[in-house]
């Protein structure tokens, strides 16, 4: 026995020496195992190396187990794999591929954490032979966000919530599951917010963030942060100050990304002066302001009109920051719009001069801002000249100016001098995008050419230039005005020869058509079909049965919306109550009124007008008392019926 053991021990060590291979080539059957996965097929070397009897002494020491280590034979493939991908040997990958397993690929991706690369095209390949477990994809996330590429990691779980449908508690287990075996951070967790936020999924970003604290662990600031914007992009405001509020009992202190949260929040509900005064409150409290926070103050004001305040903030940014901040081209262009929104085009032309002379070189953004604002206002030979200006300094036009010009002549009817812009937009190798499309036929229906107006459609489908269904809705809406039907349903054909998938706005534009004939049910079951209902499919069939006096299929469809789960929006109950309304249904309209306030959706003018109007049969106290409940809920009325109807009611009371 002693001699096998020496010949193994010399044959082994060759072995290891030879192939730089490990101390489990000892195993019971490693030496078959070998043959297999290929380590002795290495350089051109085959297994004649060995002479037939030096085979015959290693199978005969490899045999005798009792006296060597025994490991698993998943440590001997893990172990092959981790060699063969370090040297990015893929053929012979592919041969230990039969073997692998969705453990095993995990185990592999953490051990090439140094190498993410690596781990990242591992991870690739795998996915080419069967689908990834939820652990290796975790894993994978782990090793990318501790190599901070980021990106990587939210494309992987932004797949796992929107397209295989896993469920953001069910990811985030995992992460945790796999959280030290990878060494890992919290920015794990921070990448499963933000993914959740990336893909509309905002409960699903909620549970983490209120799951992760029931356990004693908090999400960074900055994914608190990121949550916070995405409310507000979605308009959930009163959301936002709530959780805002309770930021002490989640254990964050606000940073300066914070307050231009809240800065931004204020100036969505236009409240200006609270706005600036969070300014002085972060640098009370220590916290600079940067130009953001001055240049989101400051595009509210413009867009409201208040340029007199938006002028004087930007004069006095440098000096309320204590010399920390300074306009900046961002600053420019927001003050180069609030003047040409209102017509003021001189100004704004002067103030794109001073941005050139305070070093803050326009860019075609710029440009194409004051562009439109003389195209807008009728100047279309200045909007021109600027054009000629943008090329002599070197800039190149692009589609967004294009388009805005084209938008603005076909507006005006000149269609003749369209086209040829259209025509010098394509000789400069400036290629017409889905919105040069849409202005085209919109303004081609809009001048009374439908006609024209199809046969473009028609030469954009022989080139295969339209790849979704944008133009074909804005198409589908002139023809189902004007009730040809026939028409409607060729373009829906040809959608559908094309590929072209129909959205919630192709559906609604159809039913709009068809609720008038009384022929839209069909449409109705496709879209159940498809689960593409929303609150404005909802509306445009509501509006429909409302204009063909179909009561209760107008209550169906409420009924139908609630079940589905989909919140009634204000166009929704301006619509009902516009109804209860005509019906004489007076009482029932103003408690519709009352839930949608209660419901968090706060009428606007035209809920006031709809009321107004219908209550003018009533009392005099009876409307001022409405008019009164509405003004104190915030409502701006409108500025006709005001005058007209409780106006002559004040004077009389008076």
């Amino acid at each position: 026995m002693f001699h096998y053991n020496k010949i193994a021990s010399s044959l082994s060590l060759a072995v290891l020496k030879r192939r730089k291979a490990h101390s489990f080539l000892v195993a019971e059957g490693a030496f078959q195992v070998c043959v297999e996965l290929g380590w002795l097929f290495d350089d051109g070397m085959n297994l004649s190396f060995f002479s037939s009897k030096s085979r015959n002494l290693l199978a005969r020491a490899f045999h005798a187990g009792k006296r060597f280590l025994n490991p698993s034979s998943g440590d001997i493939v893990f172990k092959a794999i981790c060699v063969n991908l370090k040297r990015k040997r893929w053929s012979v990958l592919e041969r230990l591929s039969p073997k692998l397993t969705s453990s095993l690929v995990s185990q592999v991706v953490c051990e090439f954490q140094n190498s993410p690369q690596l781990a990242l095209d591992f991870y690739n390949w795998v996915g080419g032979l069967f689908p990834h477990s939820l652990d290796s994809c975790c894993t994978l996330v782990h090793v990318l966000v501790k190599s901070r590429r980021f990106h990587e990691a939210l494309f992987l779980l932004r797949n796992l919530i929107a397209e295989d449908g896993t469920s953001p508690l069910v990811v985030l287990e995992v992460l945790i599951e796999s959280y030290q075996r990878c060494c890992s951070s919290i920015a794990a967790f921070d990448s499963l917010v933000r993914a959740c936020t990336q893909v509309g999924a905002t409960e699903g970003a909620y549970d983490v963030i209120y799951n992760l604290r029931s356990r004693g662990c908090f999400i960074t600031i900055h994914a608190w942060n990121n949550f916070l914007n995405h409310l507000l992009q979605l308009n959930e405001i009163d959301r936002f100050w709530n959780l805002y509020r309770g930021m002490g009992s989640f254990g964050y202190i606000e940073n300066v990304n914070t307050f231009n949260l809240v800065i931004y929040a204020l100036c969505k509900e236009c409240r200006l002066v609270e706005a600036i005064s969070v300014l002085y409150r972060m640098m009370k409290g220590g916290i600079f302001p940067n130009v953001v926070s001055f240049n989101i103050i400051i595009d509210a004001a413009c867009r409201i009109g208040n340029l007199g305040l938006s002028l004087k903030l930007f004069k006095r940014m440098t000096m309320i920051s204590g010399d920390f901040v300074w306009p900046n081209s961002v600053t420019y262009n927001c003050i180069i719009n609030g003047f040409c929104k209102t017509g003021k085009l001189l100004l704004a032309e002067e103030m794109l001069h001073k941005m050139a002379k305070a070093g803050k070189k326009p860019s075609v953004r710029a440009y194409a801002t004051l562009i439109d604002g003389y195209a807008r206002w009728g100047s279309l030979e200045e909007a021109l000249r600027l054009c000629d200006v943008m090329v002599e300094r070197g800039l190149v036009l692009n589609n967004v100016v294009y388009n805005s010009i084209l938008y603005w002549l076909y507006r005006e009817g000149g269609i003749e001098e369209a086209s040829l812009l259209l025509s010098d937009m394509i000789d400069k190798h400036i290629w017409p995008d889905q919105y040069s499309y849409a202005i085209l036929t919109k303004g081609l229906c809009r001048n009374g050419n439908l006609t024209e107006a199809l046969k473009l459609h028609s030469q954009i489908l022989e080139h295969n230039l339209i790849h979704d269904s944008f133009s074909h809705n804005i198409l589908l809406n002139y023809i189902c005005k004007r009730k040809n039907m026939a028409v409607a349903k060729r373009l829906l054909g040809n959608m559908i020869t094309r590929g072209l998938a129909f959205d919630v706005h192709t559906y609604g534009t159809m039913i709009d058509g068809y609720c008038k004939l009384d022929a839209a049910e069909y449409i109705v079951d496709e879209l159940r079909k498809r689960r593409l209902f929303d609150a404005t499919t909802f509306n445009t069939l509501i509006s429909g049965y409302c204009t063909g006096g179909q009561i209760d299929k107008v209550f169906n469809l409420t009924m139908e919306m609630k079940s589905l789960g989909i919140s009634a929006n204000r166009v929704t109950y301006n619509t009902l109550i516009n109804l209860l309304c005509k019906c004489g249904c007076e009482e029932e309209a103003k408690e519709l009124m009352k839930m949608m306030i209660v419901q968090g959706i706060c009428p606007d003018f035209v809920t006031y007008t709809t009321l107004v109007t219908h209550f003018k049969k009533c009392s005099p106290d009876e409307v001022i008392a409405l008019h009164d409940y509405m003004i104190l809920k915030g409502v701006v009325p409108d500025q006709k019926t005001y005058d007209i109807i409780v106006t002559p009611l004040l004077l009389e009371e008076g």
